[in-house]
């Protein structure tokens, strides 16, 4: 079982940037696939962007591709959104997510609890 804390959420103005950061308790967090995913208010959970487990592969939503960025760093078991050029409607609980192999755009097993993300116009 792996547990998955966020942090960095917090209020920006549109064109902003923020940096999220998913801090993962397992012992070898390069056994496992991360992803972003959010979800705004009213609704559903929505898949943001991937990374395989070496950090070689990653995907991204067409909505954030070009403006947010995944990466990865093993050696402190932390995954990384890079969020530039935010818009209000980015607007949303952010959470992280990880799988022993592949995130689906439905997630895996294993979630954090969230952070917030708030973009003011």
């Amino acid at each position: 079982q792996v547990q998955l804390v966020e942090s960095g959420g917090g209020l920006v103005q549109a064109g902003g940037s923020l940096r999220l950061s998913c801090a993962a308790s397992a012992r070898t967090t390069s056994n496992y696939a991360m992803g972003w995913f959010r979800q705004a208010p009213g609704k559903g959970r929505e898949f943001v962007a991937r990374i395989s487990r070496s950090g070689a592969m990653t995907g991204y939503a067409d909505s954030v591709e070009g403006r947010f960025t995944i990466s990865r760093d093993n050696a402190k078991n932390t995954v990384y959104l890079q969020m530039n050029s935010l818009k209000p409607e980015d607007t949303a609980v952010y959470y992280c997510t990880a799988d022993l192999y592949y995130i689906s755009d439905q997630g895996g097993p294993h979630w954090g609890q969230g952070t917030q993300v708030t973009v003011s116009s």
